[in-house]
This record gives structure tokens, sequence and C-alpha cells, in this order.
């Protein structure tokens, strides 16, 4: 049975939601599901802008052919060629044999290595600045490389101001219901989310994301439509500045984030303690993270989002923790910088997991370390409560 949603007079959201997949690319932890957006103009002429997951293939086609009734599919824009977006293509062609796919050339031989359809009777390609009249419409065609593959691109439609902007703008958590953002509590609810699947998905390509920032900022937009999470239409501005101030690695927030890799509990108190005092001299919403409870996923959107960082570590064969090791290598591949960090070390006899923690934060670029290294053997003693003071004031007059 279908179930689409109207956007503009002619333009329908035919997309659908999965709620039992456990890990987006087999990685990160959506508890609240993820949606497949796929969008459906219908024009003089009938066109289709990517299609979605093979989850939802059934309830994809039924949308598709309840608008279309006895219509042809005339053309399908791809922007992204990831399979969360392009797994039913082979599908909607055998479906609809005339339709006309519109990409760039990247994409085009990307559809070859997937797929063994003859595309090169049916291919349009597009570069950057193309422009095309589709059923009455006129678009525009933007590449954005690295948004978060080498293929994609966005499309904007001059006509009715709506930009379909691919993976970026996109967020974990699946559609119940209210498509637009202005209809559900996206700061408080879903902002985490959009933060998470920033930072983890492009966060990496922080200039690319940039530089497409750059290129729309000239754009009229009155529809935001990503190919996953809710729809934009009010407020745009200020979800785009969110994504100025991830891209750019400048903090969200002057806040402080202490993640902990403990074995016993000593080294979670030290972590607990540093919060306390925190908490006592003024500072708010400081947030503690276990890293071997939560998902490494989660201390890469926190580390996007604060401006001062705590990584307290036991030292385990010789190294760091290995949870923590796994956070701290995460947050080097997606290129964080621009943060302000302290390091707590723990060690019953070699106490080693400071200085390779050190390391690792001092290979990105832009990072100040707080203070002197705090080490402890085994268990925190009292005559070292004025070091965890002393470093609490350092990171408040750094802020």
């Amino acid at each position: 049975m279908y179930c689409t949603k109207k956007i503009t007079e002619n333009m329908h959201w035919v997309g659908g939601s999965d709620r039992r997949l456990a890990l987006f690319e087999n990685a990160f932890p959506i508890p609240r599901g993820i949606s497949y957006n796929s969008y459906l103009m219908l024009g003089s002429e009938t066109v289709l802008f990517d299609t979605v997951d093979k989850s939802i293939n059934q309830l994809f086609f039924e949308n598709l052919a309840y608008l279309l009734e006895e219509r042809s599919l005339d053309y399908l824009i791809i922007n992204h060629m990831e399979p969360d977006h392009c797994a039913t293509l082979q599908e909607l062609v055998m479906k609809y044999p005339n339709v006309k796919i519109i990409s760039n050339s990247k994409t085009m031989t990307m559809i070859k290595q997937f797929f063994d359809f003859d595309i090169d009777s049916r291919k349009i390609i597009v570069e950057e600045g193309s422009s095309m009249n589709l059923g009455g419409h006129d678009f525009t065609f933007v590449m954005a490389p690295m948004v978060h593959w080498p293929e994609a691109m966005v499309t904007y439609d001059i006509t009715d101001k709506v930009l379909y902007s691919a993976d970026a703008f996109g967020t974990f958590g699946a559609i119940n219901g209210n498509l637009f953002a202005d209809e559900v509590n996206f700061e408080t609810e879903w902002l985490p989310d959009a933060r998470r699947y920033y930072t983890n998905i492009v966060g990496k390509y922080g200039a690319q994301v940039q530089s497409l920032l750059k290129k729309a900022a000239s754009l009229e937009i009155k529809y935001l439509c990503p190919l996953h999470g809710p729809v934009f239409r009010e407020n745009i501005s200020w979800y785009v500045d969110k994504y100025d101030k991830w891209s750019s690695y400048t903090p969200e927030e002057t806040a402080v984030m202490i993640a902990y890799g403990s074995i016993y509990g000593n080294t979670e108190n030290a972590a607990n303690i540093l919060a306390s005092l925190l908490a006592d001299k003024g500072i708010k919403n400081i947030a503690v993270y276990d890293v071997s409870s939560t998902h490494p996923s989660v201390i890469v959107s926190e580390a996007f989002r604060c401006s001062h960082l705590v990584f307290a570590s036991s030292t385990y064969k010789s190294g760091i923790f290995t949870n923590m090791e796994t956070a701290l290598l995460d947050i080097k591949a997606h290129s964080l910088r621009n943060r302000k960090v302290a390091i707590i070390e723990n060690g019953t006899w070699a106490a080693t997991s400071g200085k390779q923690m050190t390391e690792i934060i001092s290979s990105l670029k832009d990072m100040t370390i707080i203070g002197e290294k705090i080490s402890i053997k085994s268990s925190l003693k009292e005559e070292q409560l004025p070091q965890l003071e002393t470093l609490a004031d350092e990171i408040i007059a750094s802020m």
C-alpha cells in the first residue's frame, strides 16, 4: 500500500523508513531508524530524484505506481550513487524501460560498477553549472564531490526554488508521519542525530562541504530536500549555519566533554571528580561518556559539538585502553581540529596512555593541550586532588 507526501503542487516524497535496521552502513547505531528519501515531480514530464535502499523497495514502487498512474517515468536524476539511494536502480529501469538517467560522468562509471544493465543508451551527462528544462521546470546542477562520495552532486529547481541536496543536510531517524522539520521538535529531538550523521558520514570532508555551502549561498532555497531525514521549508538558514560550523570545525558550543576509558572504575572516578569540580566552578551541561558503553560515533559527534575535550584512559597492554584508542582514532580519521584538550592517564606500573593519547591529538591541526598531563598510579589519591583542581581552573581559563 502506497504512502506518499505532497511537498509542492506537483512534487511528492515517495520514500520510506526502515526501523528494523540496527546499524547504518553496518557501522553506526540508529535506534530511531532511518529514512530513505526519494522525490517525484509530476510536470508535463515526470522526474524522479534518486531511488531508495532495497529494504523499502516494495513501498517505493507502490508509491511510484500510485502517483504515476498510467504515466511513464521520463527522467531519473541521480544525485548520489551510494546503494542506500540507488539499490533499486536496475529494477526501476526494468519497470520503466524508457527512462532517461541524468547525472555526471563519475556516476555513470559507478552505475557500470554496481549494475549490468545498458546505461549508455539512456544516459544524459551533466556538468558543473549545466541547466535543463524538464517538465516545465528549470534545473541547474552543482557538483559536490566528497559530500560524501566523489560523484555526489545537488540539483536546484530554479522554478520552485527546491534544493535536492543528496547526503548534505541529512540525518539519522525514521520519518514518523511528519515529513517537515517544522512539524517536529527538530532542535531538541533531531539535532543530535543530524550532528552525529554529519560528523561521522561527512565530517572528514569539511573543506568540500564549505565549497558546497559557498556555491549554495547565492541560491534562494524554499525547500531543502535531503536524502535522509525531514524536509526543511522553514529556518533553513539556522540549519545551514550548523553545517557551516561543523564543516569549518568551529565548536558548536563552548562546552566540556569528558570521555574516559576505565577498567576497574579508578579512571572513571577521576573523570567524575573533575566533572564535579568543573560544575562547582560554574560550568554547566558537562557531558561525560564511558567509551566502553558509548559508541565511537557519539564521541566523534560530541567532539565536534564541544570546544573543550578531556580524555582519561587506563593504560592497557602498554598502550591506550582499547575502546579509548578506537574513539581517538575515529576522531583523527574525521580530521577534527581547533579544540582544547586535557589528558589524564592511569597505570599501575607503567602509565603510557597519556603520552600516546597526546601523540594522536597533536597529529591533528590547531589542537591545544591544556595544562599538564595528570598521571594516576592505580587510583587517585587525596594528594592529587589539587592537580585536578588546577586542571579544572586551566580548562575554565581557556574558555
